[in-house]
């Protein structure tokens, strides 16, 4: 078996900057690791619609969902990594099923558990993430490994009648960490009034 994900190049950093761009209303759920970074990154450890998830593997898909059901009005983005929605498989599934049109799920798939020392995951070698929310039936869903593939997939995030499922192929390079909000009780605080306009 090769290991294919030394041969992806795109820059998740670039993708997640042009993603949120001018989108400081949209709420944005990350998973662990470089996903939290890269929102951090994009739109600064203090903007109170990100929401870093720290310690729950796997998670940020269905906590994505369950805020796009209660807020049908808004488009929720999910940031996650390969390893991240591996360890919650099953979620692609649910998803696929929920009928949330306005849920987005970007992956960052460089074929490796950046969290944990770089192990090679399953995506290194055959699985094609876009590939299984595509067989589970989500309505937009497919993988990304060119340049000039990267707008129109970003417009189906922001826009597409979803879920949307988008697997991006990036360079396996650590992007670098940043500062961020750990404290899990302000960011809930935080959020909600950014959210609700209350605490």
């Amino acid at each position: 078996m090769s290991d294919k994900h030394t041969l992806y190049t795109l820059d998740r950093r670039v993708i997640v900057k042009k993603l949120l761009d001018g989108q400081d209303e949209m709420p944005v759920i990350t998973g662990l690791s470089s996903a939290s970074y890269d929102s951090v990154a994009a739109r600064s450890a203090d903007h109170p619609l990100n929401f870093n998830l720290h310690g729950a593997l796997g998670g940020a898909a269905m906590v994505g969902l369950g805020l796009a059901m209660a807020q049908p009005e808004k488009r929720v983005m999910v940031l996650m990594g390969d390893g991240d929605v591996l360890c919650g498989l099953g979620s692609l599934a649910t998803l696929a099923i929920s009928g949330a049109k306005n849920l987005s799920l970007a992956i960052f798939d460089n074929g490796i558990f950046g969290e944990t020392g770089n192990q090679l995951t399953a995506t290194s070698q055959c699985v094609e993430l876009g590939d299984v929310a595509a067989s589970c039936g989500t309505p937009i869903a497919r993988t990304v490994d060119r340049e000039d593939q990267v707008d129109d997939a970003i417009k189906d995030l922001l826009h597409g009648e979803g879920p949307v499922v988008i697997n991006f192929k990036v360079s396996p390079k650590h992007p670098g960490h940043l500062a961020k909000t750990r404290d899990g009780v302000l960011m809930k605080l935080r959020f909600r009034k950014a959210l609700l306009g209350h605490s």
